[in-house]
């Protein structure tokens, strides 16, 4: 089966762009439960002088945060499903708020663990959610776009967050840059709180508007049907494409999200603040590729009449292709050239991956896009919990990184594989998947 979009006029008049208020907010939430994921990636030389923490234990301590999430994505699929993004959202930014501060009190490791794993859970419903509202929200044609405004805002939270919050752990301690993300978190669930809500319960969105939101085919041709099994949905070639693909696309962004200033500072002996500073570069680099190839350029093309399955695989291929940059990173001396390649490299991973975070939305039932959601960010979890916890390992064997990074850029290869032969064209699946 061969399906096309259609693409239609934007719509016109007063009070029909509310959907692009709900990508900004979107994308808000990604950036501030960002600033959570990256304050532990700058702590190391903290917590080794408070706590006696090693490489590998570190390695651990950053992995932690995987581990309750990548448990959780299966069953938020579900809970997405039934219950929205809404109320599922509001418990899950209540949860990380909470686990910010309870890192900032922490008198142990095992503390420090038990919060990490508190935020793991709290966050677990963000992409997820993020990719259910999108779906919700937007006809297919905007997807890839309006999927680029949260996934581009976890390149940026890692652009400011990492520089910003090594500014405050050097200026006043590693507590005060937990209790400042805590505080940021509980500021963000109370604008969430007011302006969030499903399209058929917004008051503010147009009837000209929401026409324009359905006027798109359905999403698939059994898009009214109850949401399908997790098991009928994870055995589907194009879903076990999409999710080692993007797998081996998550374990080298969680390699750099997690390792990237320790690199800099141990591999390149730059110092701490320097390292930090230096951090946001291939970050800033890799906000403004997905915004304008994954997201406007997409568009652009899909709304000029381009295939847009054959766009979307072209720039998920390419930007792959990129991402072994990371390749040259393992052989590099000096910190101009390091970031020159793992900004070539996070920079063509960061232009495909709306394009990946889009797929469930754009292959499966409506009624099942968040179970989707959660099989292929479980295949991602299971590759951030990898990368840094392999990567402690090695380094503290090899007192290298070079090893690292050559493991990234392999599971990058047999990402782009996947591609290929399982995922193939970026179109709904087929009739004897969904019944119809």
């Amino acid at each position: 089966m061969v399906f096309q979009e259609h693409i239609h006029p934007a719509p016109v008049g007063k009070h029909t762009r509310r959907r692009w208020r709900i990508a900004w907010l979107l994308g808000i939430g990604v950036l501030v439960n960002y600033f959570d994921r990256v304050n532990l990636s700058i702590a190391q030389a903290a917590l080794h002088r408070d706590f006696g923490v090693g490489t590998i234990l570190f390695g651990y301590l950053l992995g932690a945060y995987n581990w309750t999430y990548a448990s959780m994505q299966l069953p938020i699929g579900v809970i997405l499903d039934r219950f929205g993004v809404r109320r599922t959202s509001r418990i899950s930014i209540f949860l990380w708020s909470v686990a910010s501060f309870a890192a900032s009190v922490s008198r142990s490791i095992p503390w420090f663990f038990a919060s990490r794993l508190l935020l793991g859970i709290g966050e677990a419903p963000s992409f997820p959610a993020s990719s259910k509202a999108v779906s919700r929200w937007f006809p297919r044609a905007e997807r890839t776009t309006a999927t680029s405004f949260f996934d581009s805002a976890a390149k940026l939270g890692s652009a400011i967050g990492v520089p910003v919050l090594g500014v405050v752990l050097l200026a006043i301690g590693w507590r005060w840059s937990f209790a400042l993300t805590g505080a940021i978190s509980l500021l963000y669930l109370g604008y969430f709180s007011v302006v969030y809500r499903e399209p058929e319960d917004d008051p503010h969105l147009t009837e000209e508007e929401r026409a324009y939101i359905d006027s798109s085919p359905a999403d698939s041709p059994s898009a009214s049907q109850q949401p399908l099994s997790l098991l009928a949905l994870a055995r589907q070639p194009k879903v076990i494409g999409v999710s080692i693909g993007f797998g081996s696309y998550n374990y080298v962004f969680y390699l750099l999200l997690t390792w990237l200033p320790s690199y800099l500072s141990t591999a390149l002996h730059i110092d701490l603040l320097h390292s930090f500073l230096y951090t946001g570069v291939p970050w800033l680099f890799a906000t403004v590729c997905e915004l304008s190839i994954g997201g406007w350029l997409i568009g652009h093309l899909i709304r000029r009449g381009y295939d847009s399955s054959r766009v979307r695989q072209t720039v998920l291929l390419c930007g792959m292709a990129c991402g072994l940059g990371i390749f040259g990173a393992a052989s590099a001396h000096t910190a101009f050239v390091a970031l020159a390649w793992i900004s070539l490299s996070i920079g063509g991973l960061s232009a495909a991956a709306p394009v990946g975070w889009s797929v469930p939305s754009l292959i499966a039932p409506r009624s099942s896009v968040g179970s989707v959601g959660g099989i292929l960010n479980f295949s991602n979890q299971i590759s951030a919990i990898v990368a840094p916890v392999l990567t402690g390992y090695v380094v503290a064997i090899t007192h290298s990184f070079r090893w690292a990074f050559f493991a990234a850029a392999i599971y990058l290869a047999i990402g782009i594989l996947a591609y290929l032969l399982l995922l193939g064209r970026i179109e709904p699946m087929c009739d004897a998947v969904t019944g119809a």
